[in-house]
């Protein structure tokens, strides 16, 4: 294989492989251990601490370079927390897709309140994929009221979008977190929020090519998508 990136530089591995672990753990119900048996089945003594290594580095590497290459999102969208176990304690998981539930963010928290709400509502609207939202569905979190008032004030989320604290309009949203929470209790729980955030980017990201998100890929092409994930780093046959 060659590749034109300094990336993998030092790591005694093929970028091939590297890949292919970190995008074997972010996609199936994997945990460390299962990755590396899986690659003592063919014939690579790859440590499970290692794998762990390549996902924290190259995880959210995956999600940055992905965004450019993403389709448009829906202007509805629906947005939800889901909670993460972090160590002892439960995180909260911010998400939001439009109505296809093709997803447009995703942000993991410490706190469920309208200040993190606040903070998630403009990621959101930083994301280079989406469009202006005419509406923003809910569930009855009372921070949302709060943080959208708040953000349509700073002029953050467009003053004409509406927000619908509707339940059953978030049915969507509500089946997109079971992908994100099957695949986290395969890891077994996480042990520290940053590498939980790290992790969380590269299961996120590639939710996100499985979905068929990626102009000119389908999300039923298994083999197409992880050529696009090894040309996303320059490497080629």
């Amino acid at each position: 294989m060659k590749c034109n990136s300094s990336l993998f530089k030092w790591r005694h591995y093929a970028p091939d492989v590297i890949l292919l672990c970190v995008r074997w753990y972010c996609r199936y119900q994997l945990s460390y251990r299962d990755v590396e048996e899986m690659m003592c089945e063919r014939g690579l003594n790859v440590d499970h601490s290692a794998v762990f290594r390549w996902v924290q580095r190259y995880a959210p590497e995956i999600n940055k370079r992905i965004r450019p290459r993403l389709k448009m999102s829906g202007t509805p969208y629906r947005v939800d927390e889901t909670y993460i176990k972090v160590g002892k304690s439960c995180k909260y998981l911010y998400r939001a897709v439009d109505k296809e539930g093709q997803t447009i963010e995703f942000m993991l928290s410490a706190k469920r309140d309208g200040s993190a709400a606040k903070r998630f509502f403009g990621k959101m609207m930083r994301a280079d994929h989406r469009r202006l939202p005419f509406s923003i569905s809910v569930d009855k979190n009372a921070a949302y009221p709060e943080a959208c008032g708040a953000s349509q004030a700073e002029t953050i989320v467009p003053k004409d979008c509406k927000l619908r604290r509707v339940k059953y309009l978030n049915n969507v949203i509500e089946q997109d977190h079971r992908f994100i929470k099957k695949k986290v209790r395969a890891a077994q729980c996480f042990k520290r929020f940053h590498t939980a955030g790290q992790t969380l980017e590269g299961i996120e990201s590639v939710n996100m090519v499985r979905k068929g998100q990626v102009k000119r890929l389908s999300g039923n092409d298994a083999q197409g998508q992880a050529k696009f994930v090894a040309a996303l780093f320059g490497i080629v046959a």
